[in-house]
């Protein structure tokens, strides 16, 4: 399959067309940026051009593997679904509900694959942790996720839209990769916040299954690090997610992207998934800003 890699960030240069620039079957065939000059200098890295005009990359490619901030990820993924290119997006699909829903809707209407890259969701362990806790009991879980994106030394410090929305809506959706297929979609949320963008999140699921998420890009480099288990009648599952892998879990959903393409399968992390995340996170912010708990809409 024919990949078109849409933006030229750290993300995109190091994960996206890396791992589809060695991935044995798949073939990079651009790359386009919002800033041509940037889009050349990438591409000129992994040998490939460098597109100005989105529409003359989608022309050469069968797939498009999104890098770029949400709420411009949204529209041009519409605009590839509309034009018959599979779709790799990065998570979230977009910020607001309608967004997403407009992706839905272009991707079930033009009868493309789609897969959302939830980077966790793409590795070894967690599938079989996820099998795992499939097999147990589960009361409830939670995910610790503190970053320190603004370190010096972080290829994430100048990232605008993380800067405004924070840690809410770039690990907040990874929290709920994990917690939603354990114990079950989220029906209501609580949330409070704290220091820098540091917040505090309680979702309630089905069967009166309960986690936490405690989320932060802005703690102090000493205090960074993740902790992700469940607990139910077979004890504490603890995941342990190699954080360096996200050019082999890439590689996995480009395969499961192409698996999905082929034989018209729906992949778990499918853009309805990825819609559902939205809508999840669209309901912390409301519960942040009410103070009251929130109930996620349908």
């Amino acid at each position: 399959m024919r990949f078109g890699v849409l933006g030229t960030g750290f993300w995109a240069k190091e994960v996206h067309a890396r791992a589809l620039a060695e991935h044995p079957s798949a073939e990079l065939v651009g790359v386009w940026g919002r800033d041509l000059a940037k889009a050349k200098a990438v591409g000129a890295e992994f040998d490939v051009p460098g597109y100005g005009d989105v529409d003359e990359l989608l022309a050469e490619v069968d797939a498009v593997s999104f890098s770029l901030p949400p709420d411009v990820q949204a529209p041009l993924a519409v605009r590839a679904a509309e034009a018959g290119k599979n779709l790799l997006l990065e998570k979230p699909i977009a910020l607001t509900v309608p967004d997403a829903d407009r992706l839905v809707d272009a991707v079930q209407a033009a009868g493309v694959a789609a897969v959302v890259f939830f980077t966790f969701r793409f590795q070894e362990g967690t599938t079989a942790w996820l099998t795992q806790a499939a097999r147990t009991n589960l009361v409830g879980g939670s995910v610790t996720w503190l970053g320190a994106n603004y370190a010096p030394d972080s290829p994430f410090r100048d990232s605008p839209w993380r800067i405004e929305h924070g840690a809410l809506w770039d690990i907040g959706p990874h929290a709920l990769s994990l917690l939603v297929p354990t114990l079950g979609p989220v029906e209501s949320v609580q949330a409070t916040a704290g220091q820098g963008d540091l917040v505090h999140v309680v979702f309630t699921h089905g069967g009166g299954r309960t986690s936490t998420a405690t989320l932060s890009l802005t703690a102090a480099p000493l205090a960074a690090g993740v902790e992700i288990w469940v607990h139910g009648d077979a004890g504490r599952l603890v995941l342990l997610p190699p954080l360096d892998a996200a050019v082999a879990a890439h590689q996995v959903a480009v395969e499961e992207l192409t698996a999905a393409a082929m034989t018209g399968g729906a992949p778990a992390c499918d853009v309805v998934f990825g819609r559902d995340v939205v809508a999840v996170l669209a309901t912390a912010q409301r519960a942040l800003a009410s103070g009251r708990r929130e109930t996620v809409a349908g």
